[in-house]
């Protein structure tokens, strides 16, 4: 491997740029009209126009992205989280065009990246999951399996995360309606209207497991916890998770089994949900890098984007679980243009006033700079701050007071770090009581 490709922008383009130019790889970064001036296009060895701003014209534009990677010479792709990331056909199609895609198998994704398929796969390998069912065929299979389980009950699309293709629904009266809206936001979304059903389980936990394989071996970098979430979307992620000792080595051991199950390869994540008995489930792996990635990063030690690059290079993992340590306790809030006062309504506008905080412990990732006008076409996320120390409450005083060194300011433009300011002061997140319904139960008026 000696070129790669970055198929993909903002923060996530810029952090994988970073780990290629210290293993020597030169860089290419492709990038819509719309992301020209932002800062990996900027940086990057060379840098490619792959259509408007558009993502279905650009990011989402798989013969574009193709002819960029072979008019470059390039020999590996990385699609970092979200577009492409998870879409076999492109990993099918980058492997017969001889270049090595820097993620999970096509094999791998088409048994665990689609959600109803890997509950499947979960059950088979002897992982728990919400009662539920497979992807649904018609409204009336979804309301028979409705009945079977009792409400509430949540539609999930099959083919992507993020809640999108999401709906609660309460009573068999709302269900027809929701199973209509699911189907076409997934379609929208991830091109697939496939949802299915699961039992709804109230004031969960929402944990998730770090994993690693290389085809021979799976390994788990420990768990994290992003229960506080607004609308299924994850605003704040911590490691580890303030499980009980046995509770969290069966989540662990689990997500090992059921990767092992299916022989993965590179980084993914298995999510469950664990309920106040300290019973878990699983809901759906991602099959790919995730946005909170920094957080297994910084109480570990290692580095998850060359750890990917590596394996895709044909390396074996050279590490056992024992080497595996982990040390201190660690925050990452997302820094999202959006105004939590008006429901987390997008906010955009170009950057005046931007100062980002330091220190020891502190790591901040974005591709803000300065002059930078955010593009209204992506996703809000700006930054994410991340804050590490020997424990919990140490860790909270640390990124509280990250936070309140940073300014980042532009005409129009509102953030979500007032709202982790008050996540971060609220009695019930110090004490760990927190569940999915947090931003809705403890920090609404």
């Amino acid at each position: 491997m000696k070129k790669l490709l970055i198929a993909n922008r903002g923060e996530i383009a810029l952090r994988i740029l970073r780990t290629a130019r210290e293993l020597g790889l030169k860089t290419v970064v492709v990038h819509s009209e719309a992301d020209a001036e932002s800062l990996p296009v900027l940086l990057a060895d060379e840098a490619i126009c792959i259509g408007p701003a558009s993502p279905a014209q650009s990011y989402l534009n798989i013969p574009n992205i193709l002819s960029a990677a072979i008019v470059s010479g390039a020999d590996a792709i990385h699609p970092g989280y979200g577009f492409l990331a998870e879409n076999a056909a492109f990993a099918e199609m980058v492997r017969d065009h001889g270049i090595t895609f820097v993620g999970p198998t096509p094999e791998n994704m088409r048994l665990l990246g689609d959600k109803a398929t890997a509950r499947r796969i979960a059950r088979e390998a002897g992982v728990p999951v919400v009662p539920g069912t497979d992807e649904l065929k018609s409204v009336e299979e979804a309301k028979e399996a409705a009945r079977a389980i009792g409400y509430p009950v949540i539609l999930k699309a099959s083919a992507g995360g993020g809640g999108r293709g999401m709906r609660l629904v309460h009573t068999e009266e709302d269900l027809e309606r929701a199973v209509l809206q699911a189907q076409e936001e997934a379609r929208a979304a991830f091109g697939n209207p496939a949802v299915y059903i699961e039992k709804y389980i109230e004031e969960p936990k929402h944990v998730e497991v770090q994993v690693l394989g290389d085809g021979q071996k799976v390994l788990h970098l420990y768990e994290r916890d992003c229960s506080i979430q607004r609308r299924h979307q994850k605003l704040l992620e911590e490691a580890p998770s303030l499980l009980p000792r046995e509770v969290r080595d069966g989540l662990l051991k689990s997500a090992v089994r059921l990767a092992e199950h299916v022989g993965y390869v590179s980084a993914g994540t298995l999510e469950f949900l664990v309920d106040r008995e300290g019973n878990y489930y699983f809901i759906e792996m991602n099959t790919r890098i995730q946005v909170e990635h920094p957080v297994t990063e910084m109480v570990t030690g290692l580095d998850l984007i060359r750890l990917q690059l590596e394996v895709a290079a044909g390396e074996p993992l050279r590490m056992s679980q024992e080497d595996i340590e982990l040390k201190g306790h660690a925050i990452e809030v997302r820094v999202n243009a959006e105004d939590p006062d008006k429901d987390f309504r997008p906010s955009i506008g170009q950057i005046e006033t931007l100062l980002w905080p330091g220190g020891p412990g502190v790591r901040v990732d974005s591709h803000l700079y300065q002059g930078y006008a955010i593009p209204p076409h992506y996703d809000s996320l700006l930054a994410k701050i991340i804050a590490w120390d020997t424990d919990r409450e140490r860790t909270i005083r640390r990124l509280r007071r990250a936070l309140s060194e940073t300014a980042l300011e532009g005409k129009g433009l509102k953030t979500t770090i007032p709202f982790h300011k008050k996540v971060l002061d609220n009695a019930f997140f110090r004490r760990g009581a927190v569940y999915t319904n947090f931003v809705a139960r403890r920090m609404s008026g």
